[in-house]
């Protein structure tokens, strides 16, 4: 029994390990990447919230054109009580005189008195008011208007959020394309010293050699096998800053294609326009919402208009031992208020909002500007960074043919050790400069497109 539940355990061990093992073979996709950055970015997630917050109180606002609708309700007792006494007797009566008019006295009339006791005791009242603002200058519907402006400044807020993210994920990715790549030239250099080292070395054993060319092909091996440690520090580096974009633990193990993400290569720059720029769209929200706020400083010089419904029942006061109101009421008011003179205080602040008014479109001129020259030098970056990638790929097969005959050269003694190394350094550094300059022209497309407002 006991060997059959090791079996069972070693079994899934082996299929737990074999589905690990597969699930770090998984490669991951630039499409992948990205929307796994969109879903799991600490900057996404915190525009999200910025966005939901602005429909809130968007939605706050837009309930000020409704009736507002309240219920109260007060409660007292006290012991005070009293009473008051008014005395019998006969009291004059006085009729016109039909000839004279005047009052001339005809008699008395007998006065029973009056006797009033009265106890505060338990009183309460409660009611229902509604008030509806019918006129307030403007200022409801300003305020409505600025909140539909921060909302709409929200959702271009997150677009340009997004393409951040979508930049700096790309950025990351191809880093780690990179990586892999010049980890696949430090160990191709590695290999053919490894090979030239054991040639040489055996031409040194049969004497057809001297050892200073095994000490040249040593320190160049040496070399070599440092340059591989910094190109494995830099694959794993590469590894874990993908991963915190994307929102995986820091130590995953990820995999990606070895090969850099396409760029088209029939793509037409324009350098004139930014209008689909999310940069763009807010600082035009930004002067809507400075025109509103003029709108509703000016708001403070016009009259308001309100009106107010309300019904309320007292209950209490005891006259006599008998409950002296107790009955409800319907009552509407209606409230106009005209603003006369304030000393400047209302009509200063309608001036200071147009001043920040014009503020603000100078410097949507400003950022305009700005924004054209940045797409204008994203624009000249792609196009050296085109060209530069053709040059890196012609000269890597220069560099790779001059080695091929240096080698066979150096095989036959027409060539010093010397000469071929320089070769295979040269080699070298060709293959690492097409590598950076595929990786400089994807980072240098994207940048285009996110000036352009086309990385969405």
């Amino acid at each position: 029994m006991k060997k059959e539940i090791l079996v069972a355990i070693s079994v899934a061990g082996v299929l737990f390990g074999l589905s690990v093992s597969l699930a770090a073979q998984e490669k991951l996709s630039l499409a992948q990447c990205r929307e796994m950055a969109l879903k799991y970015n600490k900057d996404m997630a915190a525009a999200n919230k910025q966005t939901e917050a602005a429909r809130l109180m968007s939605l706050s606002y837009k309930a000020n054109f409704f009736p507002n609708f309240t219920a109260n309700g007060t409660g007292i007792y006290s012991t005070a009580d009293g009473s008051l006494g008014v005395p019998g007797g006969n009291l004059p009566v006085f009729l016109p005189n039909p000839a004279t008019g005047e009052l001339v006295s005809s008699g008395f009339a007998y006065f029973p008195g009056l006797n009033l006791d009265y106890k505060v005791g338990t009183v309460y009242s409660g009611g229902i008011q509604v008030e509806q603002p019918l006129y307030m200058g403007g200022k409801i519907r300003a305020a409505y208007k600025m909140s539909l402006l921060g909302k709409e400044m929200a959702h271009l807020n997150e677009a340009l959020t997004t393409s951040e993210v979508i930049l700096n994920t790309d950025k990351a990715y191809v880093q780690l394309v990179k990586a892999k790549e010049m980890r696949k030239v430090a160990e191709k250099y590695h290999n053919l010293l490894t090979e030239l080292f054991k040639n040489v070395k055996s031409a040194h054993r049969h004497g057809i050699k001297p050892q200073n060319d095994v000490l040249k092909v040593q320190v160049k091996l040496n070399e070599s096998e440092l340059s591989l440690r910094k190109a494995d520090n830099a694959l794993r580096l590469a590894g874990m800053n993908l991963c915190h974009y994307i929102g995986r633990p820091l130590t995953a193990q990820i995999d990606i294609s070895d090969d850099f993400p396409e760029v088209e290569q029939e793509w037409k720059v324009q350098v004139s326009d930014i209008t689909a720029r999310p940069e763009y769209g807010i600082l035009n929200k930004q002067i809507a919402i400075a025109e509103q706020e003029v709108k509703l400083n000016r708001s403070e010089l016009l009259p308001r208009i309100g009106v107010r419904g309300s019904y309320d029942y007292l209950h209490g006061l005891e006259v006599n031992d008998e409950t002296l109101m107790k009955k409800g009421a319907f009552s509407v008011f209606l409230n106009v208020s005209v603003p006369l003179f304030h000393f400047g205080e209302r009509t200063n602040k309608v001036k200071s909002a147009k001043v920040k008014l014009e503020q603000a479109r100078l410097e949507q001129e400003n950022v305009n500007e700005k924004m054209l020259l940045e797409l204008m030098q994203a624009a000249n970056n792609l196009d050296e960074a085109r060209l530069e990638t053709e040059l890196s790929e012609r000269s890597l097969e220069q560099a790779e043919e001059n080695m091929k005959v240096s080698g066979k050269q150096y095989e036959v003694g027409l060539e010093t050790l010397s000469d071929y190394l320089e070769a295979q350094v040269l080699w070298q550094q060709a293959y690492q400069t097409k590598v950076d300059a595929h990786f400089q022209l994807y980072v240098n497309y994207v940048a285009y497109l996110k000036a352009a407002g086309q990385l969405q």
